[in-house]
């Protein structure tokens, strides 16, 4: 970087934030600089989120200043984009661009659409994207997204103005080349010289686009250093506070066939067939569009079939019926927990709870508490789940603990079929490593498991085989020595 680019933009000193007598942050520096992407990495709970809001005026400091240095003319900007985005699907590119704009404002003022389309293409472009304006938001990719917020936090922003966009988990809806898309666009704005403050849990990517990182831990600064000084594995290390065990799948013997799916149809898929037996985890890789990510919830009866078979052990299994499903032993584990797998408004207990036992629990027996109680406990120290206070509300813990709980409420059926959709989407290294022992202990008592990822060193790690969806339709099938990762990406890019 040149002198000029290495301009001081944001300096944070001793920045501490208490929630009661939880010190979710402990006297935090970090310098952001013009030209200069820093990433923020931690476990969930290390107080990532924490930061950011306390940047963004959200929460209150305990201690500790916030200084927007600027170029002594006027104060750093601070942007933000936030996990969610905070776009209106129903509304264009355009239409969301104009959003807080001067002009949304002045009913009275003509809009010049064709100007404003223009405006909006050259905007997007700047960050490598030629899409559609006109095309609604919810019909775009992911990454095209996370581009339009992108374009709408940095509208009117020239290099002669002073900005930190600060982007908060922009990659955890992405996958393959959406993610590769993305990073150019974060190393194209700070080359424009805004500073950018990169906050992910995906530690290969920060390795690749950041210039500096800085590990949290417990609210506190564990590591403040150039990229080029730590490794992938240091960097797992730094997070965790140790060497973090990857599980490892261990051969085993396959029981009978427990899920046999023959020419199964939905909105994406086309002619699916697949067999999974007792004890067997077999994986479903594909990039996005593939299909991929509406196997399980069709098999399970979440989304609508529109041909084939799905047998459950000795029961052919109808569409849209979940009661029935779960009846049988099967357990869904959905990609998005906030919409499909939890409700955040409850507590972990009435979450974990929620789900019936086969066989055991009748729809009007009456809930023992104190077994209850005790039950919950277990899961919570089989997991790991901290803090271990049951009757926190599901949304006060973090992404990797949330996840863990959702998990245990079907690990407690003790599932015959056990059905992941990205089991590990948004969570932590330690987390990860955790959930995965999980899936292999489920696997190893009898569970036939059926798991689809977009990471392909997952799926490497888990299964005993993998099918590689594209359009649909499985084009290939990776089992034995060739079970890696290289050889699952490699299938799954189109030729």
């Amino acid at each position: 970087m040149t002198r000029e680019a290495r301009r001081l933009l944001v300096r944070v000193e001793q920045l501490t934030k208490y929630f009661g007598n939880n010190c979710a942050l402990n006297h935090v520096d970090l310098n952001v600089h013009a030209g200069e992407v820093l990433a923020v990495v931690g476990h969930n709970g290390s107080g990532k989120s924490t930061l950011v809001k306390l940047l963004a005026g959200f929460h209150t400091s305990d201690g500790g200043t916030i200084g927007l240095q600027g170029n002594g003319s006027s104060e750093t900007e601070l942007r933000f984009i936030h996990q969610d985005l905070g776009l209106v699907g129903s509304l264009s590119t355009v239409e969301n661009l104009a959003l807080g704009s001067a002009s949304a404002g002045r009913p009275w003022r003509r809009l010049r659409k064709a100007a404003e389309r223009l405006q909006a293409a050259e905007l997007v472009a700047q960050f490598g994207a030629d899409f559609d304006v006109d095309t609604l938001i919810q019909e775009l990719s992911p990454a095209e997204q996370t581009i339009v917020a992108i374009a709408r936090a940095l509208r009117g922003w020239d290099e002669r103005r002073d900005v930190v966009l600060i982007l908060d988990e922009p990659t955890a809806a992405l996958h393959g080349a959406e993610v590769d898309r993305l990073m150019a666009v974060v190393r194209r704005v700070a080359e424009q010289g805004a500073g950018v403050l990169f906050i992910s849990h995906r530690l290969d990517e920060v390795l690749g686009v950041a210039d500096t990182v800085l590990a949290l831990r417990n609210g506190s600064v564990v590591g403040n250093m150039p990229c080029f000084e730590i490794d992938y594995s240091g960097l797992v290390e730094l997070v965790a506070g140790s060497v973090v065990e990857e599980a490892q799948r261990s051969s085993g013997e396959r029981g009978d066939v427990v899920l046999s799916v023959d020419g199964l149809e939905g909105e994406a898929i086309r002619d699916f067939d697949v067999s999974v037996h007792a004890g067997e985890i077999v994986g479903v890789a594909g990039i996005l569009g593939s299909g991929r990510d509406e196997v399980c919830a069709t098999i399970f009866g979440g989304r609508p079939r529109t041909n084939g078979s799905v047998r459950l052990q000795d029961t052919d299994l109808v569409s849209g019926d979940l009661r029935q499903s779960i009846r049988h032993g099967a357990a869904f584990v959905p990609g998005d927990r906030h919409r499909y797998g939890a409700v955040m408004t409850m507590t972990a207990t009435e979450n974990l709870a929620s789900v019936r036992v086969p066989g055991i629990e009748g729809r009007w027996q009456r809930v023992r508490k104190a077994h209850e109680e005790r039950e919950v406990a277990g899961w919570f120290a089989a997991c790991g789940v901290v803090p271990a206070q049951p009757e926190m509300l599901l949304s006060q813990f973090s992404g990797g603990n949330q996840q863990k709980v959702v998990l245990a409420k079907w690990l407690r059926t003790n599932p015959s079929l056990l059905l992941l959709d990205e089991p590990t989407q948004g969570v932590d290294v330690g987390a990860k490593a955790v959930i995965h022992e999980l899936i292999l202990a489920a696997a190893g008592r009898g569970s036939a498991v059926l798991v689809t990822s977009s990471e392909a060193k997952e799926l490497a790690q888990l299964c005993d085989r993998v099918l590689v969806l594209a359009d649909g339709v499985v084009v290939d099938e990776v089992a034995g020595e060739e079970l890696t990762e290289a050889r699952i990406l490699h299938a799954s890019v189109p030729a």
